[in-house]
Order: structure tokens, then sequence, then C-alpha cells
């Protein structure tokens, strides 16, 4: 029996056998009926997801890097996370990385047997220079893919800190990796489909990773994202509504504020709440992890948010 015959991913789902004898709204219907099972999968790996989280944030905050590795979607979805994290954190481009078997063309088209090389994955892994600052997702729906093993191989030789997003348990990459992380959607609508369930709830996973760890290092206060620099209209209009809201200025204050802090909302928040120059608020951000209440708190004895 093959390999593939033992695979959750890859059996056969008794609930959709006829799908294509069901409609479009039937289709509809019964994809969602399945689609309701990822939260479940997604909520029993609660535990181990918020330990990748934490592992992430601790990267994050000794100047490392989150590097996804996958391959075709799943490669994919880790190189949609990567990208969204400059224009929602603000983040440099190199602090959250995707890396995909067959490279930027294999976003847009399947590069046939590209994810069959374990030594490229290697090899990719060690021209990025990682290191143990670093911390190296492998995304593998499967769990067995050669591209992936190889990159989470070469990466925990290296010291970085290794996680698994699989759909499969046990898996091989489960094996190779510090963190297994375990999404059992169960069959796909359609066999072996993993862009579906496997893809919903791998991307569930993956915005609860990079959101979570940015909360931890004070990209957010409360709900807000306010670790941004205003480069445009609608971004400089955001930051002064938030001022006036947060730290009750009035718009002049907030335009004054802000030309004082170049532009930095986090540090002209701190600056009007501790009533302390941009210089000082800076220092006290740096101090207290980035946090705004933390860095008021410091010099006021109370958080005043």
């Amino acid at each position: 029996m093959a390999l593939e015959d033992h695979l959750l991913t890859e059996s056969r789902n008794p609930l959709t056998t006829g799908i294509d004898a069901a409609g479009a709204l039937g289709i509809v219907e019964i994809m969602n009926d399945e689609d309701v099972k990822v939260v479940e999968a997604v909520r029993a790996e609660a535990a181990n997801v918020a330990k990748a989280v934490e592992w992430t944030a601790e990267r994050f905050r000794r100047g490392g890097r989150l590097i996804y590795v996958g391959a075709g979607t799943s490669g994919r979805l880790g190189v949609l996370d990567a990208s969204e994290c400059p224009p929602t954190f603000s983040t440099p481009p190199e602090m959250v990385v995707g890396l995909i078997a067959g490279g930027q063309a294999a976003l847009t088209r399947s590069i046939e047997g590209a994810e069959d090389h374990a030594e490229i994955g290697a090899a990719e892994i060690a021209d990025m220079g990682v290191t143990d600052r670093d911390i190296v997702v492998g995304i593998a729906s499967s769990g067995r893919t050669p591209y992936v093993l190889g990159a989470v191989r070469e990466a925990r030789k290296r010291g970085a800190a290794t996680v698994g997003i699989a759909c499969n348990r046990p898996s091989l990459l489960g094996d190779e990796v510090d963190l297994d992380v375990a999404l059992l959607v169960g069959p796909e609508v359609i066999s072996g489909s993993t862009r579906l369930k496997s893809g919903t709830a791998t991307k569930m996973v993956l915005n609860m990773i990079t959101t979570g760890a940015m909360i931890l290092i004070g990209k957010t206060l409360g709900n807000r994202m306010i670790d941004f620099t205003p480069v445009n209209e609608k971004l400089r209009i955001r930051a002064r509504r938030m001022l006036r809201e947060l730290a009750e200025v009035d718009d002049d204050r907030a335009v004054e504020l802000l030309a004082a802090c170049g532009g930095r909302l986090k540090t002209a928040l701190v600056a009007q709440l501790a009533e302390v120059g941009p210089e000082e608020a800076d220092a006290l951000l740096a101090a207290n992890g980035g946090q705004v209440r933390r860095a008021v708190a410091a010099k006021t004895g109370a958080s005043r948010l």
C-alpha cells in the first residue's frame, strides 16, 4: 500500500460523493458544512499555535526573522502572509519572508517537480544565512514535501526554531520540527484538493502567528494598528484621528505632535501621554518592548489608556 493511502488529506470524503449532482446551491451548502470543521480543527491546536506565536515574537525581539517554507498552495499561502506584513504592520520586508518551491514563477503556475528536491529547500535556507535568531515554519498539508523537509532540517542544524504545519498526524514533517501543528480537517470536499479545507485552516493559523506576534511586540494598541508612519493622506488622517481619540487632543495638537515625532504615531502617543519629548518617548518604548501602555506607565505610574 502506498504512503498516500494512509494520508488523511488524500482519503475520500463519504459526505461529498454526490457533490457533482447537487447543483450550485447544494455544492455551496456541502462545502460550507465541511468548512465548519476547519474552525474546530484549528481550535484543537490552539496551544501549539500559541507557542508558535510566542516563539515568533521572541525571535522578532532579538532582531530575527520568521521564514515560511512551502510548495504549491502551502507555499503561496506563506508568501501571501509574509507580503501582507509590511503594509499592515510597517515591518521591513526581510522580517517575514515566504519561500516557495520553484521561486516567484510558482506563485502563478505549477512548477513541475519543484517540491521534490530536499536539497533545494536546504540550500535556500543556507543562502538566507538562517541562525538561531530566526524561526522557520514549514508548511505542507501532506506533511511529507521533500522541499519543506530539507528546509527545516537545515534550519535546525543552524539552531533556528522550527515549526511544522501539516494536516496529517503523524507526519514526516512533524518528526523533523521542534513544534508540530497538525490541522486535522479531514478528507477534502474534492479528494486531495488541499487548497480547500487544508488551505483554509493553514491560512487561519498563519494569520494567528503573524498577527499574534505583532501584537506581542507592540504593533497594536488594543485592536488598533498604531505602528505605522503616515506616508499618504489616508494614513495621515488615520494617525491624527487616533491621536485625537487616544490622547484626547484636538486636531491642531495632533498635527503638531506627528510633525515633532517624525510622523511616528507610537512616539507621538507616548510623548503626549507621558508628557515627554520625542527622544525620551522613543527611549521609553525601547525599554518597554515597544508597548505604549507599558512605556507610559513606566513614566507616569499609570497607563492612562
